[in-house]
């Protein structure tokens, strides 16, 4: 069977997080009646995968089974590479239950101070999943390189936004117009490779 998504399908975007569920609309530039798994008042289901692509696809199946609609799911986080590539996965975790992004932040760059980094280096990663109620799922990736800096700057965008500086660009995220950010995050990456997949 071909995969395809039609303009105008009704789908449900598999977030609590209503920054995620904006910017995922942005860059679906309006094609579909999009419904969140928050007002759908479905239970976000618990992340056990080791990848942003498990995540993605693990958070796409429950909510199309949960909701009986085509779902698609985001799985994304920033990785420092003198952490090891953490938060990574656990980047919404580091937040806290109170998805507090402020002591996010805080925590990243006392890490760094702890292990005296000198590289900043880090990047975004976004897994977008698609899945069929009962059937099959396709999953892309998407990733954008950058470097960190502190204090945080900006009050646009969400997560880690404010202090992370894509290459090539002087502003960080979280000083971006959102139009700017949709033309070139992780997340947009991700949607060119879904959109030649899908669309």
């Amino acid at each position: 069977m071909t995969l395809k998504l039609e303009p105008g399908t009704r789908l449900v975007v598999a977030t609590h997080n209503p920054g995620k569920a904006r910017e995922l609309a942005e860059i679906l530039e309006g094609r579909f009646q999009l419904v969140a798994a928050g007002e759908l008042g479905l239970p976000e289901p618990e992340e056990t995968e080791q990848t942003f692509q498990g995540n993605a696809l693990l958070k796409a199946r429950a909510a199309a089974e949960a909701s009986g609609l085509i779902a698609l799911a985001d799985d994304s986080g920033l990785s420092v590479k003198a952490l090891d590539g953490a938060p990574g996965i656990y980047s919404a975790r580091w937040a806290g239950p109170s998805k507090d992004f402020g002591l996010a932040m805080k925590k990243v760059e006392e890490r760094l101070e702890e292990v005296g980094a000198e590289d900043v280096s880090a990047w975004f990663t976004s897994s977008l999943a698609v899945a069929w109620p009962g059937g099959p799922a396709v999953v892309v990736e998407g990733r954008v390189d950058g470097v960190l800096t502190f204090p945080p700057r900006g009050d646009k965008g969400f997560g880690y936004d404010p202090i992370f500086i894509p290459e090539g660009f002087t502003q960080t995220f979280g000083e971006m117009e959102p139009a700017a950010k949709d033309g070139m995050s992780h997340r947009a990456r991700a949607f060119v490779k879904l959109k030649a997949a899908l669309l």
